[in-house]
């Protein structure tokens, strides 16, 4: 089937499956796109299930401002002909939440490359390449286990940083991360413990709020 055809294919299977209710609730909350089918994320990987992963229909299907086509792509996009330099273009055009989770799930946390470029990412001053940066090392972090020592303290240092001074999404994005982190072990919930400490009874709203969140995390260990 030519390309061309592939993506007719997709869309008809969309529009029998939309729902103009999901649609309009995302809509309300923030998360716009050019066109929003509202179609469950169950139905989605269905019709993804039905393709084999093609690098050139994912590409085609992430240029699209369409959500549902921007999930497909993730779904079907190749890791090996996933580059570097791919990568870059498809995070400056992520521009809200529920693709950075997508993508993260679906994709970067799959990538040879994500241990190293995850680091690059959360030291970005782009809203949404940070997210990504954490989410996929939150989710390497519950697939692959523990990091080095080192790698640890400039993961710790830029997590807290970025719960501190970032934005809603960032902040979640890096507390998901922290706690992936401090859940592998009681060595590295004890040296969050000690990044932390001096927030005790901080006045700084955001410290205040760290220091709790993960006191209590490490409590329910």
């Amino acid at each position: 089937m030519e390309l061309n055809e592939q993506l007719k294919a997709i869309r008809t299977q969309l529009r029998m499956g939309m729902n103009g209710v999901v649609s309009q609730s995302m809509r309300e909350k923030g998360m716009t796109y050019k066109l929003n089918f509202g179609v469950e994320y169950m139905r989605i990987r269905e019709i993804a299930s039905s393709y084999k992963k093609n690098h050139e229909l994912a590409q085609a299907l992430w240029k699209e401002d369409i959500r549902e086509f921007k999930i497909l792509a993730g779904l079907l996009q190749p890791v090996e002909t996933f580059y570097p330099e791919i990568a870059e273009i498809w995070l400056e055009e992520i521009r809200n939440i529920e693709i950075a989770e997508m993508t993260c799930m679906n994709l970067f946390q799959y990538l040879s490359y994500a241990p190293a470029k995850s680091f690059h990412w959360i030291a970005s001053d782009r809203e949404y390449m940070q997210v990504c940066g954490f989410l996929t090392i939150a989710r390497l972090l519950s697939r692959k286990g523990d990091m080095e020592e080192r790698t640890a303290n400039e993961f710790l240092d830029q997590a807290v940083c970025a719960f501190l001074t970032g934005g809603y999404h960032v902040r979640n994005a890096s507390l998901l991360a922290m706690r992936k982190y401090l859940q592998h072990s009681e060595e590295n919930a004890f040296r969050l413990c000690r990044m932390i400490e001096k927030f005790a009874g901080s006045e700084n709203e955001n410290e205040q709020i760290l220091y709790n969140v993960i006191k209590e995390e490490v409590d329910y260990l």
